[in-house]
């Protein structure tokens, strides 16, 4: 009796103990993939950061990347100006009618070539008919006037008439002479032709050749002497105006490097171009600057216009800078970035201070975070920048 009893106590336990060991195993294994879940987020939550871009090694060749370190260079260091692009005074000229009248015809736009000697405009005055027509008539005039003084010398020589009667001849033919010479230098100024046919209408030629940089009449519109019509700029001999403040002038001299980028360039395509200060001022002006001349180191530039605005650097010494190339760095939106490369196929995006631009590097400032000695992305940093906005745009 007492060993059935035992075996009966024996198998309760087991019943009772059977279902808390089924849910102890349950609640272990629903815990691992929770603790595998996490572990999961923890590594994707540090690859998805918004400034990390990862890449295979085939997207990496497709992109072209090269990397490489920053460098520390002897970079100019000097006074940073604004001023704009302009031409010598005998390189600008305005085109005026020199006795006015109508604009019968002008088929000028601005911004063309114009070859010197070539026609402008066609410009209508009833005044030149009179012109015309008191040349030839002084012209004729002058010609009865020397054959006169021609019988006058012969007859004087001769014995037959006075002196004074050769001299009044002589008088006569010379006044005309000189009446006719400035009718003819008229005609000439006006464009119209010195004897021949007589025409109401001059054409209006530009002394020399260049492009229209203004034009400022229209057809039909009556215009003076006192009128520029047209305004042509001949850019082979450029040069830069900056404007340097009052109390920076003592630093800047004859012959020291100018660094300039126009500022119409984009980001990714400024290109740096040089002169040497050719002239400083005198003369301050009423906001306290002066005016700093300097002449380009290559003059036959296509992009280079008169009037264009240009950002300078005037070299007043040299100091050593960390830089980088300037493919390997990118602009989005105000700020500057480079790409920091943290391990095979891993480029970080850094924001950077722009400084210094010389020979196709540029003066960088690293966050303190970064370490200048930190391998960085050289080249195809544009190609990392699309892909961290593409992806950002899917999500």
């Amino acid at each position: 009796m007492t060993t059935r009893a035992s075996l009966l106590l024996a198998l309760s336990l087991l019943a009772g103990c059977g279902p808390k060991t089924t849910e102890s195993t349950a609640a272990k294994t629903s815990e691992k993939p929770a603790q595998t879940k996490e572990a999961g987020e923890a590594g994707p939550a540090g690859e998805a950061s918004p400034d990390l871009v990862t890449l295979s090694p085939a997207a990496q060749r497709a992109a072209g990347l090269k990397t490489g370190h920053a460098t520390t260079r002897p970079m100019g260091a000097g006074l940073t100006v604004n001023g704009t692009l302009d031409v010598p005074p005998e390189n600008a000229v305005s085109i005026t009618a020199p006795l006015g009248g109508y604009v019968q015809s002008t088929q000028l736009l601005q911004g063309t070539r114009v070859r010197q000697g070539e026609v402008l405009a066609i410009i209508r005055n009833p005044e030149f008919v009179t012109l015309q027509q008191s040349y030839l008539e002084t012209r004729s005039r002058l010609k009865f006037a020397q054959a006169e003084l021609a019988r006058q010398r012969e007859l004087y020589q001769q014995e037959v008439a006075p002196l004074k009667n050769y001299q009044r001849a002589q008088a006569e033919a010379q006044a005309l002479q000189v009446q006719t010479n400035g009718q003819a230098a008229q005609l000439r100024i006006a464009g119209l032709p010195v004897g021949g046919a007589i025409v109401p209408t001059a054409a209006l030629r530009t002394p020399r050749a260049g492009y229209v940089r203004a034009v400022n009449v229209t057809v039909g519109q009556s215009v003076t002497p006192t009128e520029a019509l047209f305004e042509i700029v001949d850019p082979k001999h450029l040069h830069v105006e900056l404007t340097v403040f009052e109390r920076d002038v003592a630093r800047v001299q004859k012959g020291q490097l100018i660094r300039f980028t126009l500022a119409s360039d984009s980001t990714g395509t400024r290109r740096e171009r040089t002169a040497r200060v050719y002239l400083v001022g005198k003369a301050i002006s009423a906001d306290r600057t002066v005016r700093v001349h300097g002449h380009l180191d290559q003059e036959n530039d296509p992009a280079l216009l008169p009037g264009l605005y240009v950002r300078a650097t005037i070299e007043t010494g040299r100091t050593d800078a960390t830089t980088l190339p300037d493919a390997a760095l990118v602009r989005f939106g105000d700020k500057d970035y480079a790409f920091v490369v943290e391990g095979p196929g891993r480029y970080r995006k850094v924001t950077v201070t722009r400084g210094r631009s010389e020979d196709g590097y540029v003066e960088i400032t690293l966050p303190e975070t970064v370490p200048a000695t930190s391998p960085f992305v050289t080249d195809g940093a544009y190609s990392l920048l699309a892909k961290l906005k593409n992806a950002e745009e899917e999500e």
